[in-house]
C-alpha cells in the first residue's frame, strides 16, 4: 500500500521507524516530513501535509505522529475528508477502519513503543472499512453530512 507519513520533532525518531518497517515490508511510503529533529517545528504543519496528500490522491492513507498524539489528530481532523484516530491499542487501530472509514492513523511517540507502533500500524493496515454492512455506512453518511454542514464556503 502506498502511505504518507509525517510527524513533528517529538514523533521524529518513531516516524523513522514506523518508516523503515514500512519500507522493510514493501509498502510505499511518501515521507512529508520532519527531516530532521527541529525542536521549532510546529504539529500543524505535518498534520497538513498529509491531509492535503491524501486529499490530492499521493495516497488513500496515512500516519501522524507526534508527542502525545492529540495536536496532529486535532488538526488533521480539522481538513474535510480526513478522519484521522488516535490510536494506542490494536482494536482501535482496526476497528476505526472498518467502522468509521479512518483514513489516518495517529501515534503518541510518547505513549507507545516501537513494538507496540509496528503492531498498530499492521493492525491499521490490515483492516478495511465494512462497507457492506448498513450500520457503519449509515452512520458514515452521518459523519460526512456534519463534515458538510460545518465546512466553510472557498474564500
Amino acid at each position: 500500500m502506498k502511505l504518507v507519513i509525517a510527524s513533528d520533532h517529538a514523533g521524529f525518531d518513531l516516524k523513522e521507524e514506523v518508516r523503515a518497517y514500512l519500507t522493510k515490508s514493501e509498502h510505499e511510503i511518501l515521507d512529508l516530513g520532519a527531516f530532521k529533529c527541529e525542536p521549532q517545528d510546529d504539529y500543524p504543519d505535518f498534520a497538513e501535509r498529509v491531509g492535503e496528500a491524501i486529499k490530492a490522491g499521493d495516497a488513500p492513507r496515512g500516519i501522524l505522529i507526534c508527542g502525545s498524539g492529540v495536536g496532529v489528530s486535532v488538526a488533521a481532523n480539522k481538513i474535510p475528508g480526513i478522519r484521522a484516530g488516535m490510536c494506542h491499542d490494536t482494536y482501535s487501530a482496526h476497528q476505526g477502519v472498518e467502522h468509521d472509514d479512518m483514513n489516518v492513523l495517529v501515534l503518541g511517540a510518547r505513549i507507545v513503543g516501537t513494538s507496540l507502533a509496528y503492531e498498530l500500524v499492521d493492525a491499521f493496515l490490515r483492516a478495511r472499512f465494512i462497507s457492506n454492512e448498513e450500520r457503519f455506512t449509515r452512520r458514515f453518511k452521518k459523519v460526512l453530512a456534519i463534515e458538510a454542514k460545518y465546512q466553510r464556503s472557498p474564500g
